[in-house]
């Protein structure tokens, strides 16, 4: 089939690569000139581990290509990917969904014969209906069809998340396009996902309901994890016993930092503020949002405790700053609220990540990159363990000592107590 992906970030990107390598044909389109000359020459925007070599296969084999063309991209292709931003409004709390209508505008006038327009970014009930309200104005109804597609991909497990889905959500009511879109995913209906067909609004409801929920399981086990550590009980232990049960499930109960990224944050406002329009309570989520948003703010408290509030002149060191491993991701990160306060208190920061230098330090006062967990670690009075990034599961921190030992501040649980205190370590941990 012939598909026409419009944004090539992180959805857009992803997607359409994993598409063409299903043996479509497909074209990546952005207004950004210099990002489809570097997508030509095989270079990547975002890190997501296996994604460049499956754009560069194939580009070579021609199923893959990139343009600035809006119009010439959707006039060749029978399948429209509407794949652009919608970050939370500036000042507000609600999708900011100017793009996605700028860019129905555009399709509006380049429809030659029947298209259907997928949204395929994450946008608030009734979205749909003003894109088909958009295309109506230059189009006879009978040339398209709108359906939203939300996708399910995590950042750092994209490619196999698009592979082997759960589930494949289609919302339309129109047979057409319902017949086409299965036939586009049966290579991975065959392997076992899920189809479900539903209505174009509950289809853009399940994707908000899915992340919300999701953030909540986070929240929950983290505001247990804080009563666990005043009550000498160790909150792996209850993540286990809860998500033994096949109705609860353990994914996403496990205790660390606040929930950040590209999507959980964004999502949890915009599902209050569409629930709001709508005149419906969301207590629950609500209460989501307002205890992430303070957990940070109990992280440093532990900080301060473990310091003993002697914060002036202390060598923190971060091991990993992204909000997740597996992702260059760094929207909502709690190393962003974390390291300019306590730089602010006269700490000195050193960080390291395995995806590099990170811009959003670069004006904060005695924070400072550095290029090896080794160097990143010498003289430092606290490592704080923000990201459970393989390289961090396996070190001995012995053979980073010269003299005064450090103390670890294990963000992700990713040791176990008794193992670092055999190397003569303090250790601490979340909710044990």
């Amino acid at each position: 089939m012939k598909l026409c992906m419009i944004g090539t970030g992180y959805v857009g990107l992803v997607s359409g690569v994993c598409f063409s390598d299903l043996g479509n044909e497909v074209i990546c389109v952005d207004k950004d000139e210099e990002k489809i000359k570097l997508l030509k020459k095989g270079v990547i925007p975002i890190y997501e581990p296996g994604l460049s070599e499956l754009v560069i296969k194939n580009y070579k084999n021609k199923r893959l290509s990139f343009s600035s063309d809006l119009r010439t991209s959707v006039n060749k292709s029978d399948i429209i990917f509407i794949c652009v931003g919608t970050p939370t409004i500036k000042g507000g709390s609600s999708a900011d969904l100017s793009q996605i209508y700028k860019v129905a505008k555009e399709v509006s006038t380049s429809i030659n014969k029947f298209k259907i327009i997928i949204t395929k970014s994450t946008v608030p009930v009734t979205t749909g209906d003003e894109i088909e309200k958009i295309l109506s104005k230059k189009n006879n109804k009978n040339k398209f069809a709108v359906v939203s597609n939300p996708e399910f991909l995590r950042e750092g497990e994209a490619i196999r998340d698009f592979t082997y889905p759960d589930r494949i959500i289609i919302g339309s009511n129109e047979k057409k396009s319902n017949r086409i879109l299965k036939n586009l995913y049966s290579p991975l209906i065959s392997k076992g996902a899920l189809y479900v067909n539903t209505s174009r609004r509950a289809a853009e409801l399940i994707k908000y309901a899915s992340n919300a929920f999701l953030a909540t399981k986070i929240t929950f086990i983290n505001e247990l994890a804080n009563l666990c550590e005043k009550t000498a009980i160790n909150i792996e232990d209850i993540s286990i016993g809860m998500g033994l049960d096949k109705r609860i499930g353990s994914r996403f109960l496990r205790a660390g930092p606040a929930y950040g990224g590209s999507c959980f944050p964004k999502d949890t406002k915009a599902i209050i503020s569409t629930a709001d329009k709508f005149k419906t309570n969301l207590s629950v989520i609500k209460s989501v949002v307002k205890s992430n948003e303070k957990r940070s703010n109990i992280l440093l408290e532990r900080v301060y405790k473990i310091l003993k509030k002697k914060i002036k002149n202390k060598k923190i060191t971060f091991l990993g700053v992204t909000f997740k491993a597996n992702t260059d991701d760094m929207r909502d990160s709690s190393s962003l609220q974390m390291i300019p306060i306590l730089s602010k208190k006269g700490a000195k920061i050193k960080y390291f990540d395995p995806t590099g230098y990170k811009k959003e330090f670069k004006n904060i006062k005695n924070v400072s990159y550095e290029n090896s967990i080794k160097k990143s670690l010498q003289g430092s009075d606290l490592v704080i363990i923000h990201t459970e990034w393989n390289d961090f599961k396996s070190l001995n921190f012995k053979k980073f000592v010269k003299g005064k030992k450090f103390i670890i501040f294990d963000l992700r649980n990713i040791y176990s107590s008794s193992k670092i205190k055999t190397q003569g370590f303090k250790y601490f941990s979340i909710g044990r």
